[in-house]
């Protein structure tokens, strides 16, 4: 038991799983953190702002200014250096910007709001980066079979991320006060667990063998591949990925490729852009962030809501597994739509809901009566978000662009990430002062949206290797159509029918022959 508990342990295909998880809680944590910050009386003070000041979505929003900018930086790094050092530079910033936050207004006033807006933005170059090259690090390590499955357990750990995060600012703040100022700092000081373990433990990993024999590397592209599949398959894994590369390597991708319309690369440059617009129009960046504050609006009291909170983050965790139980055998494209049209369902009886809670004493109706009902269907939203949306549209983009372009791919992704949330985090606070329960039904407006565009315009990707999903965007251009349904009579609306029994479920997570 102990020899197989250590083999476990010691296995590169656990450790790249295990590191890829943890950074990406790191992107949860921050949600979770500024979720009761915001609300904290002496970390107002401290910046010198009031609680329905637009300076509080600010200061949340530059954050993803900073992921925006990070992203390119980190996917040109990492083409250039490799994957393990820009990940490791990530890293290193995310730990100073967080630091950064900590110490502002920390023995002295003037200037404390200018350091916490360093602070977000320095955070948000290193968490961008980040997002930017982990999904490109994880694809390239895993079989087609199980990229979807990998990448849903990471984001798992996002979720992770943001429960610990929530509470502990819940706990500390029930102990300490709203008017403490280190119920708002020990929440920032922990985050440096993340950063300063995976710093610790890079060393271990192996660069990606695809980079390395772009990089013409190939005696460390055959370690890399002996390191993580064994030195009795590293041999014919590096034939196959010698061979694609060889038919890439003729075509350099630059970013001007990529946003041109006449670039080789347009097509999927766009396909990832709407995939992020289309999260961000989820609403749920603005729900995990501002997730007391809706339960306020549904009737609730601040302790109330902030625990019901902790309970909806929670629920999302375990609601996670079914992402990748399913992802692999269902399909990113399914999901994404019937994801998209569900929390369109819920956001709209939310409208109603909120109407009446509002409403609630001049109608004569229990406010329980309304409160409760809104809770399980904001909860139902949440998982559903989860299920559907959280790590596809993070993975497409990693499956669709050739290996001279898939970190710029990923970097696209980020930053119109970065650029979306910035403006639904810094919108939504404005859009609760002013619209009220109103907002609901432009997410649920927003969301119709999203359903329509996946189901018209992203092909599946899942199951196929990424040669195959490329080919998609070649016949696209010959049948002159970016409709799914139209190219190859629709193959790409679906999964690929299995062989030999095997789909992309039982395939293996980092194939071992």
């Amino acid at each position: 038991m102990a020899s197989k508990i250590k083999s476990m342990l010691m296995d590169k295909k656990q450790e790249v799983v295990l590191f890829s998880s943890t950074a990406i809680a790191l992107y949860g944590y921050d949600q979770g953190m500024m979720s009761l910050i915001n609300t904290n009386k002496d970390y107002l003070a401290t910046m010198g702002i009031a609680e329905t000041s637009p300076l509080v979505g600010i200061i949340v929003s530059v954050y993803y200014l900073g992921c925006a900018v990070g992203a390119v930086f980190a996917s040109l790094y990492a083409d250039k250096q490799g994957r393990k050092p820009s990940i490791f530079a990530c890293l290193a910033t995310t730990s100073l910007g967080n630091l950064f936050m900590f110490v502002s207004g920390l023995g002295y006033s003037k200037g404390a709001l200018t350091m916490m807006f360093i602070g977000r933005i320095v955070m948000g170059l290193g968490v961008g980066g980040i997002d930017a090259v982990i999904p490109v690090y994880s694809s390239e390590l895993n079989s087609e079979g199980g990229r979807g499955k990998a990448l849903a357990q990471e984001f798992q750990s996002n979720i992770f991320g943001l429960n610990m995060a929530f509470m502990i600012n819940l706990f500390i703040t029930i102990s300490l006060g709203k008017r403490n100022q280190w119920a708002w700092r020990v929440p920032i000081i922990v985050m440096q667990i993340y950063p300063v373990l995976l710093l610790s433990f890079i060393y271990r990993l192996p660069e990606t063998p695809r980079w390395l024999i772009f990089q013409e590397n190939t005696t460390g592209a055959k370690e890399a591949l002996a390191d993580i599949y064994g030195p009795d398959s590293a041999e014919e894994k590096f034939d196959e990925l010698q061979k694609s590369h060889d038919e890439e390597a003729s075509e350099e991708v630059g970013y001007w490729d990529m946003i041109r319309p006449s670039g080789s690369q347009f097509h999927p440059t766009i396909l990832t852009v709407m995939g992020q617009v289309n999260q961000a129009l989820t609403g749920y960046g603005a729900v995990s962030v501002y997730g007391p504050q809706i339960f306020e609006l549904l009737g609730f009291g601040v302790r109330i809501s902030e625990y019901l909170t902790l309970g909806n983050y929670v629920q999302y965790f375990f609601m996670m597994t079914f992402a990748w139980l399913l992802v692999d055998r269902v399909g990113r494209r399914i999901l994404m739509v019937a994801g998209a049209f569900g929390i369109a369902t819920c956001f709209a009886i939310l409208t109603l809901l909120g109407g009446l809670a509002m409403n609630a004493e001049k109608l004569g109706i229990p406010i329980l009566a309304v409160s409760i009902p809104g809770s399980i269907v904001l909860y139902v939203a949440t998982a559903t978000f989860g299920i559907g949306w959280l790590s596809q549209v993070w993975l497409i983009p990693t499956e669709i662009f050739p290996s001279t372009a898939r970190a710029q791919g990923s970097a696209i992704s980020v930053i119109i990430w970065g650029l979306a949330n910035f403006a639904v985090t810094l919108l939504t606070p404005i859009g609760f002062n002013n619209l009220k329960y109103w907002l609901f039904l432009v997410f649920a407006l927003t969301n119709t949206f999203a359903a329509w565009w996946t189901w018209a315009y992203s092909p599946e990707t899942g199951g196929r290797a990424f040669e195959e999903n490329q080919g998609f965007f070649i016949d696209a251009k010959e049948h002159n159509t970016w409709r799914v349904q139209k190219v190859n009579k629709g193959e790409f609306t679906g999964m690929p029918r299995s062989e030999k029994g095997q789909d992309g479920e039982t395939a293996p997570l980092l194939s071992n022959n």
